[in-house]
């Protein structure tokens, strides 16, 4: 893992519906296991209508408090390209984002009330330095459910904390049903090996 004299910030955000939650629950169970403090915060107003989804985890030896401030993040991880760039201003100048390939249109933009960006994918590269672009979607519709897409998310930023990979399996398989596990589990190894 990155310097462990401070506390590692990661931001997961997405829409409602995405499996942002059981993402940061797997991101800190890995923390937990990895014999590391870890506290998390949520956000999910109208997370079941598709609402933004925001979860903060900071892991460390010792870790105070669940909130990350703005500049902060090490790890942004954003399982849609709209809302990676909505919440961009919590991105450290050297932080990394891992954002998944999907667009998902807001009801504003399918309504007629907001435009959608034309360039969304130069925008992602002039406010990410450090962009790691993800095709999340099309890798989990290979897999046979398109749910999966926050675990191959998970597979790619696992390639960043230095945390054994048997320690990933381990908590995925204590938090997902055992009829998913399968389908998981290569979902996390795909993930891994993904990155345009």
């Amino acid at each position: 893992m990155n310097d462990v004299s401070k506390s590692l910030n990661i931001s997961l955000v997405g829409v409602g519906g995405q499996g942002t939650i059981l993402a940061s629950e797997i991101l800190c169970n890995v923390a937990l296991l990895a014999g590391k403090d870890v506290k998390k915060s949520e956000v999910h107003g109208m997370a079941q209508r598709g609402g933004s989804v925001v979860s903060q985890v900071r892991i460390g030896e010792k870790v105070y408090s669940p909130l990350v401030a703005i500049g902060e993040t090490d790890f942004l991880v954003g399982f849609e390209k709209l809302e990676a760039l909505r919440f961009a201003h919590f991105l450290s100048p050297d932080g990394v984002a891992l954002v998944n390939d999907q667009e998902i249109r807001p009801v504003t933009v399918s309504s007629g009330q907001a435009e959608w960006p034309a360039d969304l994918d130069g925008m992602l590269r002039s406010t990410f330095p450090k962009l790691e672009l993800i095709p999340a979607l099309e890798i989990a519709q290979s897999l046979g459910d398109v749910r999966a897409v926050n675990i191959v998310m998970m597979g790619a930023l696992s390639n960043h904390l230095g945390i054994d990979e048997e320690i990933w399996r381990q908590a995925i398989t204590s938090l997902v049903k055992p009829q998913f596990l399968e389908l998981n589990l290569r979902a996390f190894d795909a993930g891994k090996t993904a990155c345009r």
